[in-house]
C-alpha cells in the first residue's frame, strides 16, 4: 500500500487529527515486521528502518505496544547523542524480502518533534527560481505543511544520505 493510499484510508476512518500531524511531518509511520509467537515464544518485532531497535511481546497486541515504547526509547538515545531519527520507508520496501517471509506487518506512529530539539528561525537566501519550485512543490503536495517543513525534510534527507555514505 502506498503512503498516499494509507493516508486516504486513515482519513476515511475519521482520524483527521492524526492525518494532519502526519501531513505536517510531526508524525512518522515506521513499518515493523512481527514474527509470530506462540505459547512458548514471544512475538518478536524488527524495525527495518531503525538499526539496532527491537521489541517483543507476549501477544500481538503487546508486541505493538512494546514496539512503540522501544522506538521512543531508541529515539531518545539518538537525540542524547545528537543523532537524527532515520527516515521511515514504506512496508512495500521490505515486505518481499526473504528474511521477512511469513512475518506480519504493521505501522508504528511516532511524533518526531521531541527527538529533534527546539526549532530555531534562520534566514536563508535562495535563488528566485529555486524558491518558486519549492513553493510549487509545497502547494501541490499535501505532505508538506509549508516551506519550512519542505526545507527541514530536504535537509534531513541529505544529512541521512551523507551519514549512510560515511
Amino acid at each position: 500500500m502506498k503512503s498516499r493510499d494509507l493516508i486516504k484510508e486513515i482519513e476515511a476512518a475519521g482520524y483527521k487529527y492524526l492525518i494532519l500531524q502526519i501531513i505536517k511531518g510531526k508524525i512518522m509511520l515506521y513499518p515493523i515486521a512481527i514474527e509470530k509467537g506462540d505459547v512458548n515464544t514471544a512475538f518478536g518485532v524488527v524495525f527495518p528502518d531503525v538499526e539496532n531497535c527491537f521489541a517483543a511481546g507476549d501477544s500481538y497486541e503487546d508486541a505493538l505496544i512494546q514496539a512503540k515504547e522501544a522506538l521512543e526509547l531508541h529515539f531518545e538515545a539518538l537525540a542524547d547523542t545528537e543523532n537524527l531519527p532515520p527516515s521511515a520507508t514504506s512496508i512495500d520496501d521490505h515486505i518481499y524480502k526473504e528474511q521477512f517471509q511469513g512475518w506480519v506487518w504493521a505501522l508504528v506512529d511516532i511524533n518526531l518533534e521531541p527527538y529533534l530539539g527546539k526549532s530555531k528561525k534562520y534566514n536563508v537566501s535562495l535563488p528566485t527560481l529555486l524558491r518558486k519550485k519549492i513553493d510549487y512543490a509545497v502547494e501541490h503536495n499535501e505532505q508538506y505543511g509549508g516551506f519550512s517543513q519542505f526545507v527541514q525534510e530536504a535537509v534531513a534527507k541529505e544529512l541521512e544520505r551523507i551519514h549512510k555514505a560515511n
